[in-house]
């Protein structure tokens, strides 16, 4: 697919410097280095600044008074112009704003820190994530990943004993039995099935009313990512896939998936849900899904602007799949 890296959070070419990670000489030099900047991150929202309706990614130095906040060791996110970019989280401090939607399925509260301009605010990535340019994305993206990973998993896997941060945030190492633990990206397929001019859409419990999206599911251990897509399909919907084939990727970080985005052609259109997996599945038109994308189909909420299956619905409306 030649549009692949054109979803959201990826392309942006980040320069990781995992060589660096582990060097501690080069990363002393580098916090001191004054072209140094951190992303920051508040309960996973990351720090925006806003104008009108565009949105970019706050870069602060490392003097910044608000990272005085931050109770754990900050991560290398890599490079940017040979300058080392940082993430911190602050997720300790308690804001006195209304916190009521945050962790919501659709958080728009903005909250400001007193230490920060009045354009400055920590946002949902979800709700700004199609208004950040690629580098942004990606950043916001690792940050929020590796720092919910270690929030998880803060004891090891293999005795139980507490784990050290190392490799400037990219490994834990448990001092009690040497294991090493890295963090965890989970597999995860989402299909565009079709059938003739129709495209197989369902609905989670306790999502807004009306909103379909693409079916997905975990790839299990042992499993190929075709033979995924023809289980999950099965299991939720009871509809049979035949030929199957790999689209594009991206990183999810809600909370550490990477969805390999397929299409599947499907041999017949009975439906028979699962009512424990997913709520609700139909058969849906083209011209059905761009009166939904364009806002004129009541009860058809598509797939939110910036997420794969999104992305995956455009290009087959646009028939540049390939």
């Amino acid at each position: 697919m030649r549009t692949a890296e054109q979803v959201t959070f990826g392309g942006s070419g980040l320069d990781r410097a995992a060589e660096l990670r582990g060097d501690i000489p080069a990363l002393a030099a580098h916090m001191q280095d004054a072209a140094t900047r951190t992303i920051v991150l508040w309960k996973g929202k990351a720090l925006v600044v806003r104008s009108g309706e565009s949105c970019t990614l706050a870069r602060l130095p490392l003097d910044h008074p608000i990272l005085k906040e931050a109770r754990v060791a900050p991560i290398l996110l890599g490079r940017e112009d040979g300058a080392a970019r940082f993430a911190h989280d602050i997720s300790d401090w308690a804001p006195d704003d209304d916190l009521s939607e945050v962790g919501a399925f659709i958080d728009k509260s903005v909250q400001s820190h007193p230490t920060l301009p009045d354009d400055h605010g920590f946002a949902e990535l979800r709700g700004i994530m199609t208004a950040l340019n690629a580098r942004d994305a990606e950043l916001a993206a690792t940050a929020k990943a590796v720092f919910g990973w270690h929030e998880t998993h803060g004891f090891c896997a293999r005795c139980g004993a507490a784990s050290d941060v190392t490799q400037a945030g990219w490994q834990r190492v448990c001092q009690a039995c040497g294991a090493s633990h890295f963090p965890r990206t989970d597999p995860v397929v989402i299909m565009l099935i079709t059938h003739g001019n129709k495209v197989l859409l369902g609905r989670s419990h306790g999502w807004p009313e009306g909103m379909y999206s693409c079916l997905a599911g975990f790839v299990e251990p042992g499993e190929t990512i075709e033979a995924a897509v023809r289980r999950e399909v099965w299991e939720e919907a009871g509809v049979r896939v035949g030929e199957v084939r790999y689209l594009s990727s991206q990183p999810w970080p809600f909370p550490a998936s990477l969805m390999f985005g397929c299409h599947g052609v499907a041999t017949s259109e009975e439906i028979n849900i699962d009512p424990l997996e997913i709520e609700d599945a139909l058969w849906v038109s083209r011209e059905e899904v761009m009166d939904a994308l364009a806002g004129l189909r009541e009860g058809l909420l598509p797939a939110r602007k910036g997420a794969i299956a999104h992305f995956l619905l455009r290009n087959w409306l646009a028939d540049t799949l390939d």
